[in-house]
């Protein structure tokens, strides 16, 4: 894989489309054979506790928990936002799904000044 693609997802559970096109991008990249990282900042880190993703669907596109899970199964890296799981109180240690790494401001720099190209959602 020489080509990466950073997705940055701000939106959380309450839109549904916003937060399940990015994962449909990445998990057709990752199939594609081209890297791809999604990294989830302010209200998009309810999407990293488990069970979350379980009630979001949008319409004409597979529910949210399975194109999670196929990311993850292809390999795609998952980081979230460590102050914004602090601000809403939600514990890393207990509460994420299994391939959340929680990061700082500093790994999303490394993330998206490596990338080949990167999409905000």
């Amino acid at each position: 894989m020489s080509e990466k693609l950073v997705f940055m997802v701000t939106h959380g559970p309450d839109d549904a489309e916003l937060v399940t096109i990015p994962f449909v991008m990445a998990v057709a990249a990752l199939a594609s054979d081209v890297e791809a990282v999604i990294g989830l900042q302010a209200g998009a880190v309810e999407l990293s506790v488990k069970g979350r993703a379980d009630t979001i669907a949008a319409d004409g596109f597979p529910p949210l928990a399975k194109l999670m899970k196929d990311y993850r199964e292809l390999g795609g890296k998952l980081f979230v936002c460590n102050p914004c799981l602090k601000g809403r109180q939600i514990d890393p240690a207990t509460a994420l799904v299994d391939n959340a790494e929680v990061v700082a401001a500093a790994r999303f720099v490394v993330e998206l000044t490596s990338a080949t190209n990167a999409l905000t959602y």
